[in-house]
C-alpha cells in the first residue's frame, strides 16, 4: 500500500514549494501534516539554493482547520491535547520565524486552523473564490494555534473579535481590505502562477536584507518603538557592510541588475 505524504516539498529554481497534500480531508491539519510542514520548512532553511518559501495546497480547499477526528482522540488526556496543539504551534512558528520569506497561495476555504496557518505567512495571495473565516465559536471552541493573538495584530481588535464571535466568512476582496490578504487573483487557475512569479522575483533580492526586514518587522511588533528603532539601526550597519550591498551599489551605478549571493 502506497503511503501518501501529507506534505510535499520541492525546489523550483530558488523557491521552495511546500504543498499541503490531504485533499480528501480538505487539508485539515493532522499531527502528521503539522510535523511534515515543520520538517519541510527546516529542510528548506538549510538548503543554500532556497531563498523563498511558497505554501500552497492540493485539492478543492487550502485548509479547513484542525483534523477534528484527531482532536477527539486527543481529548482523552490533557497531555495528548497539549502535544497535538504543540505540533501545530511549532509548524506555524517555523513559518513565522524562518529567515526565509513565506508566500501563501490560498484557494477555496481557509477556515479556523487554516486561517491561523495563513496568518503565520508573510505575504498572502488569494484566488477570488477564496473564503476566510474562524469557525471555532460555532462549535463551542476557541482558536488554538495563535488566532486570538495574530488576528487582532493583523486586522485590529474589534474586527478580530467580530470574526471570532460571528464565525462569518469573508470573501477574498473583503479579506484584502481587512489586511488578511495582500493580493487577489481574479482567475483562480492563475493563482499558483502569480504566486510563484512573485516568489521568484523575491528570490532575486539580497537574502540578507530580506531576512533582516522580516526579523525586524516581526520582532518590532512586541517591542517598544525605541527598542525596535535601536535594533534596526544596529542591523542596518551590519547589512551595509556586507558584500551583497557592495554588489547592489555597483549594479546601481553600472545600470544593471544585481547578482546577490
Amino acid at each position: 500500500m502506497t503511503i501518501v505524504p501529507p506534505v510535499l516539498v520541492e525546489l523550483q529554481a530558488q523557491v521552495g514549494v511546500i504543498t499541503l497534500n490531504r485533499p480528501e480531508k480538505f487539508n485539515c491539519i493532522s499531527r502528521g501534516l503539522a510535523d511534515g510542514l515543520c520538517a519541510a520548512v527546516r529542510s528548506l532553511e538549510v538548503n543554500p539554493a532556497c531563498r523563498v518559501v511558497l505554501l500552497k495546497a492540493n485539492g478543492k480547499h487550502f485548509c479547513t482547520g484542525a483534523d477534528l477526528d484527531e482532536v477527539l482522540e486527543a481529548r482523552t488526556s490533557r497531555a495528548s491535547l497539549e502535544s497535538f496543539l504543540s505540533a501545530g504551534h511549532e509548524a506555524l512558528m517555523a513559518l513565522e520565524r524562518s529567515r526565509l520569506p513565506v508566500v501563501a497561495a490560498v484557494h477555496g476555504l481557509c477556515l479556523a486552523g487554516g486561517l491561523e496557518l495563513s496568518m503565520a505567512c508573510d505575504v498572502v495571495f488569494a484566488a477570488s473564490s477564496a473564503r476566510f473565516g474562524d469557525q471555532h465559536s460555532r462549535y463551542g471552541l476557541i482558536p488554538g494555534w495563535g488566532g486570538t493573538q495574530r488576528l487582532p495584530r493583523l486586522v485590529g481588535l474589534r474586527r478580530a473579535l467580530h470574526l471570532m464571535y460571528s464565525a462569518e466568512w469573508l470573501d477574498a476582496v473583503a479579506a484584502r481590505e481587512w489586511g488578511l490578504v495582500n493580493l487577489v487573483v481574479d482567475d483562480d487557475a492563475a493563482l499558483a502562477d502569480r504566486a510563484i512569479a512573485y516568489a521568484q522575483a523575491l528570490a532575486t533580492r539580497n537574502p540578507e536584507s530580506v531576512a533582516a526586514m522580516k526579523s525586524l518587522a516581526r520582532s518590532g511588533l512586541d517591542e517598544a518603538l525605541s527598542d525596535g528603532l535601536a535594533h534596526e539601526a544596529s542591523c542596518v550597519v551590519d547589512v551595509l557592510r556586507s558584500e551583497n550591498v557592495s554588489e547592489g551599489l555597483t549594479a546601481f551605478h553600472a545600470r544593471r541588475e544585481p547578482r546577490f549571493v
